[in-house]
Formats: structure tokens, sequence, C-alpha cells
């Protein structure tokens, strides 16, 4: 690539991440109340650039925003941890995600956005696309259009600039028993992640916007995880995700305890919260609001809409003051960018943000942030966490549950002690 080009594409490096709401800082970001988010800082990483492949990602130092972790003192009681995040994540003409960005900006949070390969892939450049058990080219949500990748891509620019993860979503979200992801061997899965990478890496050839601004990461370094479609093919994703040096899978369904690792990732998958005017509980996700509300039909009763919502946001209120008056463990909430039910979810989200971002030792936090947190902890300590129950607080007090003295961080994994 010529010199002249590269100058031009650092500037515009540069110029995104002057337009963020947040800036461009680096190093420990810590704000008010004992929450953790993006603060304003004055370093811009458009003054490092090294371009990877035909120019799509680009290397330009650490992430802003990116606060390191901090292993627990003895009887020191953990913080609250809140995740959330966004299946399928794209700029469309609803503007949600530029609208959840500005949300986690005013609310001292930041989040995870599992992109789409698709999404970056324009369909008349669909036959790029080889999915396992189906025909080449074919794909349930679709491709998209010069304008839409335009806009994605602008979004997941200034997303990572201001601290929050991006994962992956795969690509065609094939679900059910006729060649869906929970179909899938092992060697599928990685071709399927395979690809998600490769459509990330390459969009700028593929959507013939050589001049436009680069994504700001290296995105073979930056994929660390993941959500499957309809939370099917667990196993064998777990299994070809760890082959390929994935940290965490949030696919499945648990309870509100304190996470553990299988097939060598952490699962941090979606909880079960109360459900108002149920006996029952209910997946932190939208969908699943949405399908106990109105079945199948994604626009209901609009006499209902506002229940719904309340419904919606009071059951994840109670699943997270459980977790913050019991057992700290991390609370997991998954949605999509949607309308259902005239946005009665969205708007339910959004009240969710406000209300628990901003307190006293809450940290709303993306999955990376999260697992990096869980890494640099005693395993002894994580063994005890775990060993409470849904809503459990210590009964002796957190002073006393984690006051053994845990075993030092061993050098070169997060939290251990500088030399």
């Amino acid at each position: 690539m010529a010199a002249t080009q590269r100058i031009a594409v650092g500037a515009v490096v540069a110029a995104a991440c002057a337009s963020s709401l947040a800036g461009c800082a680096s190093g420990d970001a810590s704000t008010g109340q004992g929450a953790h988010g993006p603060q304003k800082g004055v370093q811009a990483p458009g003054s490092v650039l090294r371009l990877i492949g035909d120019g799509s990602t680009a290397y330009t130092g650490a992430q802003p925003h990116l606060p390191g972790p901090e292993r627990l003192q003895p009887g020191q009681k953990p913080p609250q941890f809140v995740v959330f995040s966004w299946d399928g994540a794209g700029e469309d003409s609803q503007k949600l995600f530029s609208h959840f960005r500005k949300v986690s900006q005013a609310n001292h949070a930041t989040m995870t956005y599992f992109l789409s390969g698709v999404y970056l892939l324009p369909e008349e450049k669909r036959d790029l696309y080889q999915p396992p058990q189906h025909p080449q080219g074919s794909s349930e949500i679709g491709f998209n259009n010069a304008k839409g990748i335009a806009d994605t891509v602008q979004q997941l620019r200034l997303a990572w600039l201001e601290g929050n993860e991006i994962g992956t979503h795969f690509n065609g979200h094939f679900c059910g028993n006729n060649g869906g992801v929970g179909q899938w061997s092992v060697e599928e899965w990685k071709s399927e992640i395979a690809q998600a990478k490769q459509f990330v890496k390459t969009w700028k050839t593929n959507s013939d916007m050589t001049t436009a601004a680069p994504l700001p990461f290296d995105y073979d370094k930056e994929l660390i995880g993941a959500r499957t479609p309809c939370l099917e093919g667990q196993k064998n994703f777990m299994k070809a995700a760890r082959d390929l040096g994935f940290r965490y899978d949030t696919s499945g369904v648990n309870n509100q305890v304190w996470p553990k690792k299988r097939y060598g990732l952490w699962d941090v998958s979606m909880q079960l919260v109360p459900f108002p005017g149920h006996t029952y509980e209910q997946l932190t996700m939208d969908y699943n609001f949405m399908v106990n509300q109105s079945g199948t039909l994604t626009q209901g009763d609009p006499d209902k809409f506002d229940y719904w919502g309340d419904q919606m946001r009071d059951g994840l209120l109670k699943g997270f003051y459980r977790a913050y008056d019991g057992n700290r463990a991390p609370l997991i909430i998954g949605n999509h960018f949607e309308s259902w039910n005239g946005g009665t979810y969205m708007r339910a989200v959004e009240d969710v943000v406000k209300e628990v971002c901003n307190k006293p030792e809450v940290r709303c936090v993306s999955f990376r942030q999260l697992v990096d947190w869980l890494d640099a902890q005693d395993p002894q300590t994580l063994e005890k966490l775990r060993s409470l129950k849904v809503g459990e607080a210590p009964s002796q007090g957190w002073a006393s549950f984690l006051s053994a003295h845990p075993a030092p961080a061993p050098k070169g994994v997060p939290g251990a002690p500088r030399p």
C-alpha cells in the first residue's frame, strides 16, 4: 500500500477516535460510585497504525478504556459484574447500535457486541459464504448492502475505541433440525468460525470500499468468545473454540451462580431470573421474554406493550438485586437490536442499564473484562464463591468468608504483581 494511503488511513482512524464521545484513553478507567467504565483521555491510538491484510483491520495499539483486572484481597467483597451483550450486532435504520453506545457511555458501562459476519458481506458477494450443511451463499438472516456495511463498520470502530468488545454471532444463523448449528461437527464449527473472521478481515475488498478507514483491531486477537445462534450447538462449538484459542462461551442457560470452565472455556451463559407474575423463572434475553408474552408474534397486542416491557425490566432487576445483595454472581444479559412489541424490550434494557450501572460496587463490563477478572483470581477463591447458592450471601459476612490469604498470582497472568 502506498505511503499516502497509509497516512490517509491513519488520519481517518484518529478522526474516528476524536468523534468518540468517550475520548480515547489508555490505562485504568474508574469512575465514581465504584463503577468501572470509559473515561476521557488524551492519547489517540491513531498514532500507532499497522494495517493487516487488505487494510480491513489494523493494529492501533492497546485498546482504550480497558482497565486491568485486580485480584481480590483477603476478606474483600467481590464487585457485582453485569454484562450486557447483543446478538447479531449491526447498524440499520433503527440505529440501535449507536443508541446503546451512547447509553453505555452515559452510565459508565462497556458491553459486548456479537457481530454476525454476513453483516459485512454484500449481497452480490454472498457466494463467498459456504455454510456447513447448507447451499453456498445461503443465510437465514440475509446479507448486507453498502450503506449497511459502512454504518456497521463505523459503529464497530467507535465501540472498540470506547472499550467495548467485538465478539461473533457467526454467520448464517441456521437453527433447528435441518442442518442447524446444533447438528454441526467440531470441524464444521471451525469452518464457520474461520469464515466469520474472514468476512471481518476482508470487508473492504468484498464491499469495494478500499479507501475506507480500517477497523482498529486485529480480529484474530480480538475475537475470544461468542454466542451460538438459538443457543444451539454449544458442546461442539466449545470444543472447536478451545482448539482455536477462544476464552469463553455464552451459549447456554445457567442459574445465577459463579461461572466455571467447561472444555477449557469460561461458561458465562445467560441466566434464569424471576419472571414477575409467574412461578417459573425466565432467561435473561429479550427473545425469551417476547415468546412467553406474545408467542411468535413480534408485534402482539399494543395495549400490553408497556406491561410486557415492565415485566422484563422488573425481572432483570429482581435478578440483579438477588445477586447484588446475595452471592454477587455476575449477571449475564443478552439481547438483539430489535423493535419487537413496539420496542418495549429496548426500553426495558435501557432502564436496567440506568438503574444498575451507577450503583456502588457495580461494574457493567464486557465479557472480555469479566473473564480477565476471573482469570486473575485465586482458584480457591473462585471455588468458594461457587459454593454460594442463588441469592445466598455468606452467613458470616464477606470479610470472614473470604478471609483466608489467597496464593499470589503467578507472574505473567492478569492481576499478578508487577516486577
